[in-house]
C-alpha cells in the first residue's frame, strides 16, 4: 500500500456559484421546482441572470466545498475537477489552491465555458440551483492521476458527476483504483432530483462501489422510492458499510452495521442560505473520520461545519471550521 498524501481526494463539477437573494415568487414565475438543481445551457443561464438582482459570485462545486471543508478543519485534500483556461476557472483555480488543497487537473484549453450555478436563494434560507456544466462535461479517466488516488485514505465523489457521460467513467475509474490499493470509496447523493435521473445506477452503486454514502433525508427516500425516512433507513442498512444522514434541523443519523447513532443539529441563532450545508457535514465527518475519531464524533464535526454554512450566504467557510470545532470539541487533530 502507498504512502497517504491526502486524507480525501474529491471529483466533482468545478463550478463558480453565482448567488442570488430573492423572492419566492421568481421561481414561480420562472416554473422552477424550488429547491432542486436543474442543468440548463449558456443561453437560458444568461437569460434568467438577466432577470434577477444583484449577485455574488464565489467558487462552489459540489464536492470541492466538501475539500474546501475538509481543509478548513485542517485536513489534507485533493480535488480533480474540469475548468476552462478562462477567467472564472482561474478564479476556481487559485480559490481552491488557496486553501490549502492540492488541484492539477489540466484546464481545457477550447470549448465550453467554465461552469456556473445561478444559485437562488429565497428568504426562507432555501436554495434553487440553474447549473451549466461547461467544462465539466470534458472530464474524462485520463483527468484522474492513479498516484493521487491511491495516496488517498478516501476518495470522495458527487452524485452530480453522473449527469456528464464520460464523468460517468471517470467516477468508476477512480473506485476500481481505490478500492485496489486497499482505500475507501464515498459518495453523496447531491439531490433527489439528481437521484429520480439515476436511481438504477445509484442503488447498484451504493450496494457495489461504495463504502462510505452521504444522503439527505429527501434523497435516501427517493433512492429506495419509501414514502419516509424510518423505512429508508431499513432499505439502506447493510448496504454499504457506512450512511451518514442528514436531516436538517433535526441532525443528522450514521448506520454502520447494527450501530445506530443519532446526533442532534448544532444551535444557530439565524438560518440564511442552506446552500453547501450537505457538503460541509460530508467534510467535517470526513475530517473526522480520517483522523480516527468513531462515529458520533465525526458526525458531530459535520453538524458543526454545516451550522456553520447555513449561517452566512454562499457554500464555504467564512470562518476556521478547526476554532470552531476546537471550541466546542476540544482539540480536533
Amino acid at each position: 500500500m502507498s504512502e497517504i498524501r491526502f486524507d480525501v481526494i474529491g471529483i466533482g463539477n468545478a463550478i463558480v456559484d453565482i448567488l442570488v437573494q430573492t423572492e419566492t415568487s421568481l421561481l414561480e414565475d420562472l416554473g422552477l421546482a424550488k429547491g432542486a438543481m436543474s442543468l440548463v445551457d449558456a443561453k437560458a443561464a444568461q437569460s434568467i441572470y438577466e432577470k434577477v438582482g444583484p449577485a455574488t459570485e464565489c467558487s462552489g462545486g459540489s464536492a470541492a466545498n466538501t475539500i474546501a471543508g475538509l481543509a478548513s478543519f485542517g485536513g489534507r485534500g485533493a480535488f480533480v475537477g474540469k475548468v476552462r483556461d478562462d477567467q472564472l476557472g482561474n478564479v476556481f483555480s487559485h480559490d481552491i489552491r488557496a486553501l490549502g488543497v492540492h488541484f492539477e487537473t489540466a484546464p481545457a484549453s477550447d470549448g465550453a465555458a467554465t461552469a456556473t450555478s445561478l444559485v437562488l436563494v429565497t428568504p426562507d434560507a432555501d436554495r434553487t440551483m440553474l447549473t451549466y456544466l461547461g467544462a465539466c462535461i470534458e472530464l474524462g479517466p485520463g483527468d484522474i492521476n492513479a498516484d493521487d488516488i491511491a495516496d488517498a485514505q478516501v476518495t470522495y465523489m458527487e452524485g452530480y458527476l453522473w449527469d456528464p457521460p464520460a464523468a460517468k467513467e471517470a467516477f468508476l475509474t477512480a473506485a476500481g483504483i481505490a478500492h485496489e490499493n486497499g482505500r475507501d470509496v464515498s459518495l453523496s447523493l447531491s439531490d433527489p432530483f439528481c437521484v429520480d435521473r439515476h436511481r438504477e445506477d445509484f442503488v447498484d452503486l451504493v450496494a457495489n462501489h461504495v463504502d462510505i454514502l452521504f444522503a439527505n433525508e429527501d434523497e435516501i427516500i427517493s433512492l429506495y422510492q419509501v414514502d419516509d425516512f424510518d423505512k429508508a433507513l431499513q432499505a439502506v442498512r447493510g448496504q454499504c458499510r457506512i450512511a451518514a444522514l442528514t436531516r436538517g434541523d433535526k441532525g443528522s443519523v450514521v448506520l454502520a452495521g447494527d450501530e445506530v447513532h443519532v446526533i442532534d443539529a448544532e444551535p444557530i441563532d439565524t438560518v440564511v442560505d442552506t446552500t453547501g450545508a450537505g457538503d460541509a457535514y460530508a467534510g467535517g465527518f470526513l475530517f473526522g473520520h480520517t483522523q480516527g475519531r468513531g462515529l458520533s464524533d465525526s458526525a458531530r464535526l459535520g453538524n458543526i461545519a454545516a451550522a456553520e454554512i447555513i449561517s452566512h450566504l454562499g457554500a464555504r467557510p467564512a470562518t476556521s471550521l478547526k476554532d470552531l470545532a476546537n471550541a466546542r470539541l476540544g482539540a480536533t487533530a
